[in-house]
């Protein structure tokens, strides 16, 4: 049978891989559309297959919500500019909303999704045929709640979701929420729900700066009280670099040495525990306004945070969870 333009341009709407590739696929299955279809998917596989160790990267970053519902699918690729393509960006479109029809709670469950008869890992292994890249889902997140909201960021690479406490928020209000996550990149949603280990490792930076300070100040108090100026002896490095410059004697940089061993054993060795305890305090409360989402100023209004915004917009209206995909590197 002869393979007609009327049949290429047919399984290319079908397909969109290539005139070429739709013509070679006719061609080897007599003008059989069916099975010229299922060519160019086995195509697509072998594709797939010999990507497998590349790095995908790239790609789009998708969020949608309906309702009491919210997702973000990732659809990964190798290079931005497959990541752009109207044809991609399409296909990630297409699983976010299969996703948010099915609430699909799992990645594994959005994966065994099925879009007009077709599972999504056909769907993808196609899209790999037409473009030869290698391409997964590199990440799907979801919240349920009594309202949600969404933000895509211009560029397709950040896509945040905020889950509230009431029904109805505010398609602004919520908006606003959003793009608040995108921008500041909170580590929770308030400061009880900031892991464990992360309040930890945060209190103890906090203590251990804050000795270090003292210790510092103590003997920066020493140098000054010998005459030897504290800013020419910050570090063994700079003793040595400023004596060789003529800004500091032979004599003045040994006796720096000394005093700066003596003074810091001994107040290291006398510490005030609940000072130190207080500015720890003090540094671990200042990381819970700048991480949690509630406590956050408003990029909008630097005069409130977050928490008040909510509370002004409806009384007693909270953000309960949020997600935050950015495939760019924050």
């Amino acid at each position: 049978m002869a393979v007609t333009m009327e049949l290429i341009t047919k399984l290319r709407n079908l397909t969109s891989a290539g005139l070429m590739d739709c013509k070679k696929a006719l061609a080897e299955t007599d003008g059989d559309i069916e099975a010229a279809v299922e060519i160019l998917r086995k195509k697509g596989q072998a594709v797939a297959a010999k990507r497998e160790d590349r790095d995908a990267a790239e790609g789009c970053a998708l969020a949608k919500n309906e309702g009491t519902f919210a997702a973000i699918v990732a659809l990964n690729c190798e290079t931005d500019f497959v990541a752009k393509n109207a044809g991609f960006v399409g296909l990630t479109e297409q699983i976010l909303d299969a996703a948010v029809a099915a609430r699909c709670e799992s990645k594994e469950a959005l994966e065994a999704l099925t879009i007009d008869g077709r599972s999504i890992k056909d769907l993808i292994v196609e899209e790999i045929g037409k473009t030869g890249e290698k391409m997964e889902i590199g990440a799907y997140e979801w919240i349920s709640a009594p309202s949600t909201t969404s933000y895509n960021h211009p560029g397709n690479h950040l896509a945040t979701i905020v889950g509230f406490n009431q029904e109805n928020v505010d398609y602004q209000i919520g908006r606003d929420v959003a793009m608040q996550v995108a921008a500041m990149n909170p580590v929770a949603v308030n400061r009880e729900s900031v892991p464990a280990h992360i309040v930890e490792s945060e209190r103890n930076v906090a203590i251990d700066k804050t000795k270090e300070e003292l210790v510092k100040k103590a003997v920066d108090a020493a140098l000054k009280k010998a005459g030897i100026n504290p800013n020419l002896c910050d570090s063994e490095a700079h003793i040595e670099s400023n004596t060789a410059k003529g800004w500091l004697t032979a004599e003045e940089a040994e006796r720096a040495r000394e005093i700066i061993a003596k003074t810091s054993e001994e107040k290291a060795a006398n510490l005030p525990a609940q000072m130190i305890e207080n500015i720890a305090n003090g540094r671990v409360g200042k990381f819970f306004k700048e991480s949690c989402l509630m406590e956050q100023e408003s990029i909008k209004d630097a005069t409130v945070t977050i928490g008040q915004f909510l509370d002004k917009a409806s009384k007693g209206l909270v953000a309960v969870e949020f997600k935050r995909v950015n495939l760019n590197k924050d």
